[in-house]
């Protein structure tokens, strides 16, 4: 994978962090990164660059990654809703994992991070996008990531019933 044409937005309060993710990236051939030490200036670099590719920390002050990315998918004035967004993050437990999902990630890579380990989720957000749908309050890329090919029903799931409220979205 090349990474020359990808403008990357790295988000996360620790300046340590921003800048040991920035030279990985660059090692990967990035060239084009932007740096914001929270959510809210996240969103105006997000504003003011065509940015391809987000990563983003989870515990961030004074705006987390939770907040954020609930935010940058959801907020009428949201300069990207469909962006990549890979959140990375030293609380890897199975809880933390599933509230980046339902806020709208991507991809999620628990610390320490590795090349490789960066390298993967940008692929993986690149060749791999999932659908984005929308859901009562959730708006993102499809939390489902596989699909059985011998369910015939118009649900997704096996217990899905039609509902009038879920058909008028």
């Amino acid at each position: 994978m090349r990474c020359e044409a990808l403008k990357i937005l790295l988000v996360d309060d620790n300046q340590h962090m921003r800048t040991m993710l920035s030279e990985l990236l660059r090692s990967l051939g990035c060239r084009d990164i932007y740096q914001a030490a929270n959510g809210l200036a996240a969103m105006q670099t997000l504003r003011n660059e065509m940015i391809d590719i987000v990563v983003t920390d989870l515990a961030m002050e004074p705006v987390d990654g939770i907040a954020f990315i609930r935010k940058l998918r959801t907020a009428p004035d949201s300069p990207n809703r469909f962006i990549p967004i890979i959140m990375v993050s030293g609380h890897a437990t199975q809880r933390r994992v599933a509230e980046a999902r339902d806020a709208g990630v991507n991809e999620f890579l628990a610390k320490p991070i590795t090349a490789r380990g960066v390298l993967d989720r940008i692929r993986r957000v690149i060749d791999d996008s999932r659908s984005f749908v929308k859901s009562g309050d959730y708006f993102g890329p499809d939390r489902r990531r596989r699909n059985d090919a011998a369910y015939k029903g118009p649900w997704r799931r096996l217990d899905d019933t039609p509902q009038m409220d879920a058909l008028e979205l």
